[in-house]
């Protein structure tokens, strides 16, 4: 059975090859130029389909006026419904309480389990993290909420510190550089990579949540910006090098746009990537139909368990 990693890019759509306000017309990116045949991470470059990589664009705005948020839109990649239409509105960032009950009734990580399978989300948080939790000083975003409900644990310090969860920045650079952070590793960008790589290969569906996207989006700060993207592609470099492409499935994927268009505050109404390596049959198989978020767990989900198409 083949593997998927998803890297869950928060805040990323495809915007136009503009480098006075898209990072990734801006950024050195050769990691990513490379997968892509030599093209940026841009509109025009959608559909895309080579020998090692498959970019669709999917619709974030499923049929509701209004611009896409994050709760809403995690919950649809996440459930496969339609959330914003079925509570009438986009709404985020945290889910509220129709959000939080569907993706509590059933979510994608919860599928997974219940077919046997093996899920992660490789974040770790810190301890401040669980007592703004537990005292409700703060809510659980979608994608750990969907964790949780499915009965998994997040992680914490003690796995950063085996190496079987990442700081946000994925070194650990960001983290120590907070005073009251417990001291976890600090690796090179490769090293992550690596690690990530190696970690995910111990279950069926990895999950990373790299929100610093969306961060970085709202900030507005085009060097800060393309700094942190070209970080990532220095991770994404050292994940392709040990990861089994020839046999398992990395996705990159959004939830609505914002980072691609730093001349404006808020979120966009551009479509998302949905960035596939590996094998061609899988990722023709993925890619079978799927338009717009809802279609997200569903192609997971049939990956995964289905009898995959011969090579």
């Amino acid at each position: 059975m083949p593997r998927i990693l998803t890297l869950f890019l928060d805040g990323v759509g495809l915007g136009d090859d503009n480098p006075d306000h898209n990072p990734f017309a801006n950024a050195r990116l050769p990691t990513l130029t490379k997968l892509l045949g030599g093209r940026r991470l841009v509109a025009r470059s959608a559909p895309l389909e080579n020998e090692t990589t498959t970019l669709v664009a999917l619709d974030a705005s499923l049929g509701v006026e209004g611009t896409p948020q994050s709760a809403t839109g995690q919950a649809s990649l996440l459930t496969g419904r339609n959330v914003p239409s079925e509570i009438d509105r986009h709404y985020g960032p945290k889910p509220n309480a129709p959000i939080k009950d569907i993706v509590e009734a059933d979510n994608l990580f919860a599928q997974v389990l219940r077919k046997g399978g093996r899920a992660t989300l490789l974040n770790g948080y810190p301890p401040g993290y669980f007592d703004s939790i537990n005292r409700r000083h703060r809510l659980y975003s979608v994608i750990p909420l969907a964790v949780v409900a499915a009965g998994l644990k997040l992680l914490t310090t003690k796995d950063m510190q085996a190496g079987r969860a990442f700081s946000a920045d994925f070194t650990g650079k960001g983290w120590a550089a907070q005073h009251d952070f417990p001291p976890i590793p600090i690796y090179t960008k490769a090293e992550a990579g690596k690690l990530v790589a190696l970690t995910s290969q111990g279950f069926d569906l990895s999950w990373f949540d790299f929100w610093l996207t969306d961060i970085a989006g709202h900030r507005q700060d085009m060097t800060q910006a393309v700094t942190m993207l070209e970080a990532f592609d220095e991770m994404l470099d050292g994940l392709l090098r040990t990861w089994p492409t020839d046999r398992d499935l990395i996705i990159l994927v959004s939830d609505h746009g914002n980072l691609e268009d730093l001349s404006r505050r808020g979120h966009t109404l551009n479509p998302v990537p949905c960035l596939l390596i590996g094998p061609q049959n899988l990722r023709r198989e993925f890619t079978r139909d799927l338009a717009d978020l809802t279609g997200f767990s569903t192609a997971v989900l049939r990956i995964l368990f289905d009898e995959p198409p011969p090579a």
